[in-house]
């Protein structure tokens, strides 16, 4: 028997909480909003908060422990993602990018790179602006990956 559908956002700088909460209630999946921080959460039975001591990856280690196949990451974090693919999980960016097998050890090096480059003071800028198409991004892949979930046999 397959685990429960699982949603877990890395929710201290995540955009698409609600986007998350709404495609969550559509389904019915349970959700973890976990933070270094409390915030205002909608309330639904299927939503629950945690908020993590302050510190450096506490958030991110909370969230590795628990990822699984049937889960789901909502993260921007690279290195949390790389933990979450490892784990089986979908992990899912919130311009909707999906992180994974494939595409995971090209984006860690990209980042690694752009750090080293910001660091030596070539990049000044940084990323592009969040955009009405990166929410309906996310929708869809947040969407499909249930769906994908769903047919592997994992319940909500």
């Amino acid at each position: 028997m397959c685990e429960p559908i699982l949603i877990l956002v890395d929710a201290d700088a995540c955009p698409v909480k609600d986007e998350v909460f709404r495609v969550a209630a559509r389904y019915a999946v349970k959700t973890i909003v976990v933070s270094n921080a409390y915030m205002m959460l909608p309330k639904d039975a299927n939503i629950e908060r945690v908020v993590v001591d302050q510190g450096l990856d506490v958030a991110d280690d909370w969230i590795a422990e628990r990822a699984r196949p049937g889960v789901i990451v909502v993260t921007n974090d690279v290195p949390l993602a790389h933990r979450a693919v490892t784990a089986r999980a979908e992990a899912i960016a919130p311009n909707g990018k999906p992180f994974t097998d494939a595409s995971i050890g090209m984006t860690l090096a990209m980042r690694d790179l752009m750090t080293d480059l910001r660091s030596a003071g070539e990049i000044t800028g940084g990323p592009r602006p969040f955009s009405k198409a990166d929410r309906s991004a996310f929708l869809q892949a947040l969407d499909a990956a249930i769906v994908r979930l769903k047919r592997d046999g994992h319940p909500t």
